[in-house]
């Protein structure tokens, strides 16, 4: 039985006793939610770990990491270190996406090493495996994708990016508006180049209720996967866009109909005067089912910087409703992201997460930001470091001896201190 059906069963499992009480909200707030569709708790039956997390409707934000090997970098130890980085910092869950080398090696690995929940794109592998055996990624079958995606979730991968939102209508308003960055997705744009060498219909769309079935065996939250998004903000709610919505909401109601926790991916790259268009659009047509964002990037001039430019549109994006943010790193449009990139991308995420739950009144987040104030008035530099999202930068200055609470705009006259003199709560 899955979470879902579970759920409407009137039935409370362990994951949704946990999340509830890591949320510090009612169980029974957690059944609904899940019963709704509105909240998915990917946790595949195969697969034990230690931390479970919620996503959805009056929850926390949530924060996800890549790791993955390549063509150009088959290293499963630097991946390691890169997972054991983002789980450091903080991150909720991973996706492997990996495109090269031992490809099953890597993500039994990573689910070896992960605490957290794990996802993948399916068929990243296939069209990899299809390069491999036939030579060209054009030459997939349906059975190929379908058996890969069965082999991934027999391994325990909690949530799946599937592009099944892709259909030749989707494709042919695309030829018929034109974009400036045609499609971005990379599993977009194998099941682009599939579909017109083959002159046949995306089998990830046509035969979705092969895919439901998987889903449900194992309890896999779907994630369908958003094959169509913008990859610059001049692209950002075109009609493509919005087609490729339409399809993903009729894919979700039949996901929710036979029990298959699920949720729907966000584009990348939107303006902020987008951002809350986007959320609402996302929502009515998607059955109020979580939002997964890939971004959003606020702007696309900040090579270098998109770990900054992706934690904008995150918080602001998590204000207008978005449950999960996937991070960017530094290395984004650059190359492959270090240990240090991980690291910053999933920091940078997760401030935004954070400012986005105050936004939206949740409780721990509001609390916090008041304790960090107080910390900060009564010179409390171990509090301080305690109450801290990242700690590394107050660890680094107090190693270094610095003054407890000196800064180069006040010197050792705190402002804070001053004031509360007076106020008698120096």
């Amino acid at each position: 039985m899955t979470q879902v059906l579970a759920a409407r069963a009137g039935k409370i499992t362990e994951e949704m006793e946990i999340v509830a009480a890591q949320e510090n909200v009612d169980v029974e707030f957690i059944r609904q939610g899940v019963a709704e569709g509105t909240i998915v708790i990917p946790k595949n039956k195969k697969r034990d770990r230690s931390k479970i997390c919620g996503i959805g409707k009056g929850l926390d934000i949530k924060v996800n990491a890549l790791i993955g090997t390549s063509s150009d970098r088959d290293q499963m130890e630097m991946e390691a270190r890169k997972l054991k980085a983002a789980e450091e910092a903080g991150c909720h869950s991973f996706m492997d996406l990996s495109t090269g080398g031992d490809i099953d090696g890597m993500r039994r690995q990573t689910l070896s090493l992960a605490s957290v929940a794990v996802g993948s794109v399916p068929l990243y592998q296939a069209g990899v495996e299809a390069i491999r055996k036939r030579g060209s990624i054009v030459e997939m079958t349906p059975d190929d994708m379908f058996e890969t995606i069965e082999k991934q979730a027999a391994d325990g991968l909690d949530f799946m990016a599937i592009h099944s939102a892709l259909n030749f209508d989707v494709l042919k308003t695309l030829q018929k508006t034109g974009r400036v960055t045609d499609v971005v997705s990379r599993g977009g744009s194998f099941m682009t180049g599939w579909m017109f060498h083959n002159q046949k219909e995306n089998p990830l769309y046509e035969q979705f209720d092969r895919l439901l079935a998987i889903m449900k065996e194992y309890d896999v939250v779907l994630s369908v996967g958003d094959a169509i998004r913008p990859g610059s903000t001049a692209d950002s709610l075109d009609q493509a866009q919005l087609k490729g919505l339409m399809v993903a909401g009729e894919l979700v109601k039949k996901a929710l109909e036979a029990g298959v926790q699920v949720m729907v991916e966000g584009p990348g790259h939107v303006p902020l005067n987008h951002i809350e268009t986007t959320m609402l659009l996302q929502k009515r047509l998607c059955y109020n089912v979580p939002y997964y964002i890939l971004g959003f990037l606020a702007t696309d001039i900040a090579p270098g910087y998109d770990h900054i430019t992706g934690a904008i549109g995150g918080a602001y994006a998590g204000m207008c409703g978005a449950d999960f943010l996937c991070y960017l790193t530094p290395a984004e449009h650059l190359g492959l992201p270090t240990e240090e990139d991980v690291r910053a991308g999933v920091v940078a995420t997760r401030i935004a997460a954070h400012a986005a739950n105050i936004s939206r009144r949740r409780q721990g987040a509001w609390e916090k930001d008041l304790e960090m104030a107080k910390a900060r008035v009564a010179l409390d530099m171990d509090r301080q470091i305690e109450l801290a999202l990242s700690s590394d930068k107050l660890l680094e200055a107090k190693a270094k001896s610095y003054d407890v609470h000196t800064c180069a705009v006040c010197g050792d006259k705190c402002a804070a201190q001053v004031a509360a003199e007076y106020f008698g709560i120096a």
